[in-house]
């Protein structure tokens, strides 16, 4: 299977030039035959939007999504948008899209309300946690922060996923390493350890640029099954590559490390299940 890393610098509240941006990106990509192509988190809005979080929020029958998901006619399209319901609630929702179809929307779940960040004053969270299947390969969604939560890809790995796809607006942040560099350095350690602890691929998509002073650091990558990179985006500026994922590796890591056979789902429920009595 072949994916295309979209990453992209969108312009901030212009949905229609990052609509056409993003278009361009899957012409490209399937004239270099990539089966799918996966955008970073709210790369048809920008990501710091704050007020314009209502003005920019567009329903799935919306023209600008209905295009997105029309253009999946030619390649299968991964791509993120603030999602409003009939309800009037706003989520930042990933979409994925094949053969002219919605076939799954993950709504981001992990909303991070602290340091600077402030998304919780914006949008609803997202309810669930679910994988689904596609033509080439069983998938799940965590858009970012969901990332930072192993409860996320636990489930999605217990449901059965073959490849987890993060789409991230990951700004360049001092953590531990008291540099800039800090997030970066964690991401590329966090996708490798996924990737090995649950045998799958990793499709980590970052997007690039600069809003309000914020520095996005790209660097977007896909990680194998037995925790090696597969290929990377080794830059902080807009660019569309493709790589290769061999799914049949995934038998072999799989066979080669059963942690995913022995791993006891039931156990976990229960004990969950009394820890949470007794914290009651």
């Amino acid at each position: 299977m072949r994916v295309a890393l979209g990453q992209v610098r969108p312009k901030l509240g212009d949905v229609h030039t990052n609509l056409a941006k993003l278009l361009e990106f899957v012409d490209r990509a399937a004239r270099e035959g990539a089966n799918l192509i996966v955008f970073p988190e709210l790369a048809l809005t920008g990501y710091l939007l704050r007020d314009l979080t209502y003005e920019v929020a567009r329903k799935v029958t919306d023209d600008e999504i209905v295009a997105l998901i029309a253009a999946s006619v030619k390649i299968d399209i991964l791509f993120s948008f603030v999602e409003e319901t009939d309800a009037h609630h706003f989520y930042t929702s990933s979409l994925y899209a094949s053969d002219g179809r919605v076939v799954h929307i993950h709504r981001k779940v992990y909303l991070p309300t602290y340091g600077l960040f402030e998304e919780g004053r914006h949008y609803a969270r997202g309810k669930s946690i679910a994988a689904f299947d596609c033509t080439h390969h069983r998938a799940g969604i965590a858009i970012c922060e969901d990332a930072w939560h192993p409860s996320v890809p636990y489930l999605l790995s217990v449901a059965g996923i073959d490849v987890l796809y993060i789409p991230s607006s990951g700004p360049g942040r001092a953590l531990g390493s008291g540099s800039d560099s800090g997030s970066q350095l964690f991401w590329e350690r966090l996708i490798r350890t996924y990737a090995q602890l649950f045998t799958c691929f990793v499709v980590f998509v970052n997007r690039v640029g600069f809003e309000d002073g914020l520095y996005f650091f790209g660097h977007s990558a896909v990680v194998g099954p037995d925790g090696e990179l597969v290929g990377k985006i080794d830059t902080h500026e807009e660019d569309l590559q493709v790589f290769t994922l061999d799914l049949s590796l995934l038998r072999k890591e799989r066979y080669r490390l059963p942690l995913l056979r022995d791993e006891d789902a039931h156990l976990t429920y229960r004990m969950l299940g009394n820890m949470l009595e007794e914290q009651r």
